[in-house]
């Protein structure tokens, strides 16, 4: 890449004035550890953005996941169901409490947990589907829904990607028993580093709460019952999540707006499949997500190849969790393996500007002619 030559990354937050500003406030208050009025202000606010009556903020969002398995008590001989095209975190926070990861194959269509290989997957030791809104599109959750309730097992859902997508009309984070977000720094809405859980169920609000907090209680907060975590969000990162939040429908419409542009230039190409937007969903697009198609003449590899050395950063598919050293199973979960093996991410950041985008087509046109 020349010294010339433009850098488009992948994703990059879009901070401001907002931000700046709580997070002063938050710096002169000297409430910069996990008290202070941000985080308390910012988990009830997502909650209730997600239509859900509890949040509890955490560091991270594999943290997030962590936390609420080991709210559910998963341990050693239980199963959680997911779909093996998802980011490691999925499966490793479930790992973590000695609980056994069970990986089932994609619909091709949506890129997401296919809910008709869910139910061969049950066993008696299954206590929980875990669905996964890839890159911004909401899993179809009647189905599992459907399934949940037919064998008694619990809805959750890993949203780390997918921060206001809406399925049938309601928004994703309230579809399940408890959902998860992720605040990296390249989602939607960014505390740097963060998560949150957020649930319409008290008790596993409040269990949460106390098991982030080295499982204490607050009238007596040096007794520790159990042994816990210190998973707590700090009140810096909520008061920068706190101003994304207030300006998240401004982010989004970027993400769309751009999204649009990029459907529209890309739309006639052959050997493209452009990302999914199903009628009963609402794609926030957290990554414009294209699979390269044998109609397109070279390969994903070789497309990335040509993009980067005119500066432009892209990322391919997630491994399929169940081909990793780590989870190797021996399965053959033939959809989640082609959408890998042809997944690109191209730059979809709320910094992406629309000649970024024209910039972007126009090589991915030129290289394909």
């Amino acid at each position: 890449m020349s010294n010339h030559q433009p850098f488009i990354p992948v994703a990059e937050p879009l901070l401001g004035d907002k931000e700046l500003a709580y997070v002063t406030d938050c710096v002169k208050s000297g409430w910069v550890s996990s008290l202070g009025k941000y985080v308390r202000d910012f988990e009830n606010r997502f909650a209730a953005y997600c239509d859900a009556q509890y949040g509890v903020a955490a560091f991270n969002g594999t943290v997030a996941l962590h936390l609420l398995a080991a709210t559910l008590n998963l341990g050693p001989g239980d199963e959680v169901i997911m779909p093996s095209l998802t980011y490691v975190a999925t499966a490793n926070a479930i790992r973590y409490t000695g609980a056994t990861p069970v990986f089932v194959d994609s619909e091709r269509e949506t890129w997401n947990i296919d809910p008709n290989t869910v139910e061969a997957a049950i066993t008696p030791r299954t206590k929980a589907i875990m669905a996964v809104h890839l890159y911004g599109h909401p899993a179809d959750m009647d189905p599992l829904r459907a399934i949940a309730d037919r064998h008694g097992l619990w809805l959750l859902e890993d949203a780390a990607e997918a921060h206001g997508a809406r399925y049938k009309g309601r928004r994703v984070g309230s579809l399940g028993d408890a959902a998860i977000f992720s605040f990296y720094g390249n989602k939607i809405i960014t505390t740097g580093e963060g998560g949150i859980i957020v649930t319409n169920n008290q008790a596993w609000a409040e269990r949460a709460f106390f098991l982030e907090n080295q499982g204490r209680y607050p009238e007596n907060p040096y007794f520790h019952p159990e042994v816990a975590f210190n998973y707590r969000m700090t009140n810096i990162q909520a008061a920068i999540g706190l101003a994304q939040l207030e300006r998240i429908e401004e982010l989004l419409a970027i993400r769309c707006h751009n999204a649009a542009h990029y459907s529209r230039r890309l739309a006639e190409l052959p050997g493209l499949t452009l990302p999914p937007q199903l009628p009963w969903a609402e794609n926030v697009f957290w990554m414009y997500s294209v699979i390269v198609e044998d109609g397109f003449g070279l390969s994903r590899d070789e497309l990335r190849a040509h993009l980067r050395e005119r500066g432009i950063e892209t990322r391919p598919f997630f491994y399929p969790v169940h081909t990793l050293p780590m989870y190797q199973t021996g399965q053959s979960l033939p959809i989640a393996e082609e959408l890998s093996r042809r997944g690109l991410n191209l730059p979809s950041g709320a910094t992406l500007t629309p000649e970024q985008v024209d910039y972007i087509c126009d090589t991915i046109t030129n290289f394909r002619f």
